[in-house]
């Protein structure tokens, strides 16, 4: 076979050089489309209804299963079995059958489709690459309807592990010890596959067209989880430059290991505190160990997805409180769930929106589903006596939007207070700044709370009005844009003025070509993907404050952006040449 080079998407950083193994193909898997006769249609739908009993018996003995290294993923196998019971999957299947008098295998394919619109409108890249887990179970109903189990490959040494997606379940089949990689066809940068790949530190590509295609087992392969390259058939010149890369990345790992656990500190003593955003429950444990002084950011979205009726008080205060014991002494920011109404279609009837992007989403969302909102706060308000949690709230707008949250917010507060229920009455109120409405009116904004976060994600695209996952405009999202700097630098000092502190999440704070410029605006804390946080932090110890701030003036100087990014890697290449070669690599949020 001739070399050839598939890419993807890079989730979790590294080189691995080893033979390739299929754990499962799509490529043909192809789904027959029958019209049956009315009289069958009922004995059709009993069909569905019991490979969907053996789907859910066979999930709930995976969960005991599950290797040590992913048992923190057991949420996303539970998630899977309520997949199993929703109604806008396999209830709409059951419908298409009776109504459109066609199999099983076919209807759940039609659902499927129908779903995967509805995803496709949602703005929130993390919550969209949950139709990935539709996939995975519908997936393993139509295997069994087939008759065609998906089987691991017996597998005697270490290799990459190809898939068409994977799920923790998959790894009860398998020594986890033995995949030394792995590369999926489906998947995104939020996927679970990245978040297990992550888990068990080893190198991951996702998203890559054509693999099925072209990779052959047993064959070397070089896959590289830096620029998410998957070379087939490499040269012997390839094969020794990747193997030399590995062994630099390694002996890399372990200086920036050496020092996960110092503070962040530049050499003339100026401190940022290197705090971690935190997707899923599961993966609190891993903060720690990388060097986070704790969760600047924590998504509270996935817990009240993927099933059919809402957690319920308690649920979330069992949650908030593990939470908040695990990362005690150390802070924890929990921010109310920034989902809209398309995004919990199966719980709350949908709004039809043209621009989600724009619509029902974050707090607009919660002030609308109050009695979802009470719900929340009164766990948070209840898991508040135990560690250092503070609470913040996404996409606020102005100032009587945060004014009315915060009436809503003392009014369970007094509710909680008659039933006798305790909780903390000086809970650090926090909000994100992620629109320009709010970057404006900073001031205003800053005397009714005690921090600000500053979402830059959300912040670059409403700013330079741009969809950063979008093919055509995606190269229009330009961290270092002139309106982007002064936007950060204006809201840093009306907080510093009014004497609260400013954290900043998103993907310039694990960017080092930017975090030296956040520095030079004396941001107090940046918050960031956990496997970024040891790179980070040897990137603030090895600065000084005296060239940030240089740094920083030079940029705001400078009127067109690509004259900023030039000057800036020139500047800090020269600087962390080492960190760049590879920490680039783990910029994301």
């Amino acid at each position: 076979m001739a070399r050839k080079i598939l890419r993807g998407i890079p989730v979790s950083v590294g080189i691995a050089i080893g033979k390739g193994f299929f754990f499962n193909r799509r490529k043909g898997f192809v789904t027959p489309r029958l019209v049956i006769p009315k009289e069958k249609v009922q004995q059709e739908i009993n069909r569905l209804k019991q490979a969907i009993a053996t789907v859910e018996q066979e999930l709930k003995e995976l969960v005991g299963k599950i290797p040590a290294e992913l048992k923190e993923h057991e949420a996303i196998l539970n998630s899977h079995l309520m997949i199993l019971k929703d109604k806008k999957l396999f209830g709409e299947a059951q419908k298409i059958i009776a109504h459109q008098q066609i199999n099983a295998e076919w209807a759940i394919e039609k659902a499927v489709f129908k779903l995967k619109a509805i995803f496709q409108k949602i703005d929130n890249e993390y919550i969209r690459q949950r139709m990935q887990d539709v996939n995975l179970v519908a997936d393993k109903v139509s295997a069994v309807l087939l008759g065609s189990q998906l089987q691991v490959p017996h597998i005697s040494e270490r290799a990459i592990l190809l898939a068409h997606d994977v799920a923790p379940s998959d790894f009860t089949s398998i020594e986890v010890d033995k995949i030394m990689a792995f590369a999926t066809v489906l998947g995104g940068k939020t996927s679970h596959a990245g978040i297990m790949a992550r888990s068990l530190q080893i190198p991951a590509v996702v998203g890559v067209e054509h693999l099925e295609s072209y990779a052959i087992d047993g064959e070397v392969i070089i896959l590289d989880g830096f620029e998410g390259k998957i070379i087939l058939n490499p040269s012997e010149q390839e094969l020794a430059e990747y193997t030399q890369l590995s062994y630099r990345f390694e002996d890399y790992q372990k200086t920036i290991s050496k020092y996960r656990h110092l503070p962040a500190e530049t050499i003339d003593g100026y401190q940022v505190r290197i705090l971690a955003n935190v997707e899923m429950f599961e993966e609190v444990s891993v903060v720690k160990e990388r060097g986070g002084e704790g969760i600047g950011l924590y998504r509270t979205e996935y817990g009240f997805l993927n099933r059919n009726q809402l957690p319920d008080e308690e649920e979330l205060v069992e949650e908030y409180l593990d939470l908040a014991s695990i990362m005690y002494p150390l802070p924890v920011v929990i921010r109310t769930l920034d989902i809209g109404a398309d995004k919990t279609s199966s719980i709350f009837s949908s709004i039809e929106e043209t621009n989600p992007a724009l619509g029902l989403r974050g707090i607009r969302f919660c002030l609308k589903y109050k009695s979802l909102f009470r719900t929340q706060l009164r766990a948070i308000l209840r898991a508040s006596v135990v560690g250092n949690l503070s609470i913040m709230f996404p996409m606020i707008s102005g100032l009587h939007e945060l004014l009315e949250v915060k009436k809503f917010l003392a009014q369970v507060q007094e509710e909680l207070k008659k039933e006798g229920l305790e909780y903390n009455p000086e809970l650090p109120l926090g909000i994100m700044i992620e629109l320009p409405s709010a970057v404006l009116i900073a001031d205003l904004l800053a005397q009714e709370v005690d921090f600000f976060s500053i979402g830059t994600n959300d912040l670059i695209q409403y700013s330079l009005g741009i969809d950063r996952t979008s093919k055509y405009v995606s190269y229009l999202y330009q961290p270092l844009h002139p309106a982007i700097v002064r936007s950060i630098k204006h809201v840093v000092d009306v907080a510093h003025r009014a004497g609260i502190e400013v954290s900043l999440c998103g993907e310039l704070s694990a960017d080092p070509f930017c975090v030296p410029i956040l520095m030079g605006m004396e941001v107090d804390s940046l918050s960031l993907t956990p496997q970024a946080i040891p790179g980070i932090k040897r990137v603030v110890r090895q600065a000084s404050m005296e060239n940030c701030k240089e740094l920083l003036q030079t940029v705001l100087n400078l009127k067109d952006v690509k004259e900023s990014n030039r000057v800036v890697r020139e500047k800090i290449f020269s600087q962390f040449p080492e960190e760049l070669t590879f920490y680039s690599s783990l910029i994301g949020d």
